[in-house]
């Protein structure tokens, strides 16, 4: 099916029914069409200021559009997607502003759905739902243990609204009229994250294991499993109730938080990437607030295709260009080099980066630099890290954070050969914040095993006054996060230790390193699986006994065979987990002392 995108601008009709003027790929942005009264189309040239090409993978849809046509091209997508867990594919599904109210749009793998309003309230689709029928033959199987790299961005959905994911998945800047369930049918969920968005009434996380809920606005709040966390939420819709008889921990918000980038499209100015401007630890979303956005011109962005190599892009981000990746797959001879304060990098469509000469895939000293939208995977030459972001130079973090959104990074399971990185992700800058990181050393799929799919550590973080929000690190070899920074802050972190050590013991999952003297984790979980062996893990996560080192609320569990288990949570407090199922729970540790 060829693809036909909306040559789009500001629609003068003077008959009642009539076709709507389209292009195949290429997308008028900020084009003025004017119907004199005898019906003779006119264009303004003082309003056509730029063409933009998002090439074969970007689907744009307008209101005006066949909706029947729009449902099937969907239907056709979602079909190539439902089960593509580890294919090339990558589909973005833009949404120009306006009402949708019969479409149901499925997201599947690798498929990201975007409304081009400036508020979600402008743009409106009747449905937009992720369900969980694909694992296994079983038609009763609702598990989304699987329902990975899929997002839905800037849209107000207009129906009750199944969203039933895992890691890598991200829901923001959204309006929900009716209900948001986060599950299948109770079929198992490890998710998730959902930030800055409104829900008019509840959000029910039925059987999700765990959830980081981020500013957002809710009427109630139902479910609980292991470690359901709201960091910023508005106060009115958290549930009552906390450790340890219900799993849910209520955490303030985070300072000088910079919402991730995204696109609109202006009838006047044309397309535009908007950054958005700190707040300070607010409650609730932000899209009805006043805060000073960035608003920038497609001139200043860098459209990038996968046809592009990395001395192209990096040519661009030279010139100070942002950079828009489009979806597919970027093969990188070099790292790209972020030197200019303030440069965004977004993936559209879970655009993916991988090296081949051992190099990184994004490397920067720049102070406000914004990552985010992309997944990094680890190539056949052992790199040093996948993301390595450096000192900045030319501001203070309080004032220009370095931002990682919605950033994913995979060791194997999509290529048969052997792939490798000692560090996916090393953070030496001061003031950064993460929101939404999934680090994961492949546990099924192509190239898996022991000596194929090598990886030291999920992540190192040596600068201080950093923050993880939703930090989510799995299978790695060693440590799957180490803390060298001071001050730092960790709200969510999910982890599971590998499943294949073939013999000896299992490192803690988080370690805060002894030089460490001020350091919070709150919502804190850490799994254990000895898929191949029964490895012992002698403490799930480490801390140094210090006054301003606290950990609240941090769970270890058993999900499979038994004996040895894990022997303690954190340090030597807690008791063992060794049986499938078994639960232990430390409400707070500080200093040596327990609760």
């Amino acid at each position: 099916m060829i693809k036909e995108t909306l040559f789009y601008g500001f629609f003068f009709y003077i008959l009642s029914r009539g076709d709507i003027l389209k292009k195949k790929r290429w997308i008028a942005a900020g084009i003025f069409i004017a119907v004199a009264v005898i019906g003779i189309a006119m264009i303004s040239k003082h309003n056509l200021n730029q063409w933009v090409d998002f090439g074969e993978q970007v689907y744009i849809f307008s209101p005006y559009d066949d909706m029947a046509k729009i449902q099937r091209t969907c239907d056709e997508i979602f079909e190539k997607q439902e089960r593509n867990q580890f294919g090339s594919e990558r589909y973005a599904l833009l949404f120009m502003p306006g009402d949708y109210p019969d479409l149901n749009v499925k997201v599947g793998f690798y498929t990201q759905v975007l409304g081009l309003g400036d508020k979600p309230t402008d743009t409106r689709i009747g449905k937009i739902e992720c369900d969980a029928r694909w694992l296994g033959d079983d038609p009763n199987n609702h598990s989304a243990l699987c329902n990975f790299w899929r997002s839905v961005e800037n849209i107000e959905v207009m129906e009750n609204t199944l969203w039933a994911v895992s890691q890598a998945t991200d829901m923001r800047r959204m309006k929900i009229d009716k209900a948001l369930y986060l599950h299948d049918d109770y079929g198992w969920a490890s998710g998730g994250f959902l930030a800055n968005s409104k829900i008019d009434l509840m959000v029910d996380s039925g059987s999700q294991q765990q959830w980081l809920s981020r500013n957002n606005t809710y009427k109630t709040w139902m479910g609980q499993n292991w470690n359901i966390v709201f960091c910023g939420d508005s106060p009115e819709g958290i549930p009552n109730g906390t450790w340890p008889l219900f799993s849910y921990t209520t955490a303030e918000g985070v300072d000088n938080m910079r919402e991730k980038p995204y696109i609109i499209y202006d009838k006047n100015r044309g397309y535009e990437l908007i950054r958005p401007g700190l707040r300070q630890r607010a409650e609730g979303y932000d899209w009805d607030s006043d805060i000073a956005d960035e608003h920038i011109s497609f001139k200043n962005c860098f459209l990038a295709t996968p046809d592009d190599d990395a001395k192209t892009i990096n040519a661009a981000l030279a010139e100070g260009k942002h950079i828009i990746f489009t979806p597919g797959i970027y093969k990188l001879s070099e790292a790209l080099q972020v030197t200019a304060d303030n440069t965004v990098l977004l993936g559209l469509g879970l655009a993916t980066l991988t090296p081949v000469n051992g190099n990184s895939c994004i490397e920067t000293s720049a102070a406000g630099v914004t990552i985010a939208g992309l997944l990094c995977d680890a190539g056949t030459v052992e790199s040093e890290s996948l993301v390595h972001i450096g000192a900045p130079e030319n501001t203070t973090e309080e004032t220009n954070p370095i931002l990682l959104a919605d950033l994913y990074c995979r060791i194997g399971g999509a290529t048969t050969e052997k792939t490798a990185v000692k560090t996916a992700v090393v953070v030496d800058a001061d003031g950064v914040i993460g929101d939404n990181l999934w680090l994961w050393r492949a546990d099924h799929g192509d190239g898996v095993g022991w000596e194929i799919n090598e990886a030291d550590h999920g992540i190192e973080i040596n600068g201080d006054n950093v923050t993880m929000v939703a930090l989510m690190v799995e299978h790695f070899k060693k440590e799957q996060t180490i803390w060298r920074g001071q001050n730092g802050r960790c709200v969510m972190y999910q982890s599971e230790v590998p499943y294949d050590i073939p013999e000896g013991e299992a490192c803690s999952s988080f370690v805060v390193e002894d030089n460490v003297t001020s350091f919070t984790g709150t919502g804190i979980g850490i799994y254990l699986y000895n898929r191949d062996a029964t490895i012992p893990l002698e403490s799930a996560m480490l801390v140094p006994d210090a006054p301003e080192v606290s950990v609240e609320h941090i769970i270890d569990v058993m999900l499979g065979n038994s004996h040895p288990g894990i022997h303690h949570v954190i340090n030597e407090a807690g008791g063992s987990v060794i049986h499938t199922g078994e639960v232990q729970r430390v409400i707070k540790y500080c200093n040596g002392q327990r609760k």
